[in-house]
């Protein structure tokens, strides 16, 4: 049987892909296929969270819902995150 960790492996690994500025995160539209950083999709504010769309074709890529206590993210119009190397600060090791 193969051997397996928890989730918890995932933490460095995600610090080193989330916490440089996310906005140069390429995300790649389920809708269209267009690859763009997010800083270049469209958001609407006004719905009951943030709608962010493809400035190509318009599909819903993401919303966020700040609920109080949780903040809610859904990235399910994306079908891949993309970032490159040279953009992350500073690496990180998983400990």
């Amino acid at each position: 049987m193969t051997s397996h960790l928890d989730g918890n492996i995932l933490s460095g690994t995600l610090a080193e892909f989330l916490v440089p500025d996310a906005t140069m995160i390429e995300g790649h539209c389920g809708g269209c296929g267009h690859i763009a950083p997010l800083g270049e999709s469209v958001v609407y504010p006004d719905a009951p969270g943030l709608v962010v769309r493809c400035n190509t074709c318009s599909h819903v890529l993401a919303t966020i819902i700040d609920a109080g206590e949780r903040l809610f993210l859904s990235f399910a119009g994306l079908t891949a995150f993309a970032m490159k190397r040279d953009q992350v600060e500073e690496p990180v090791s998983v400990a």
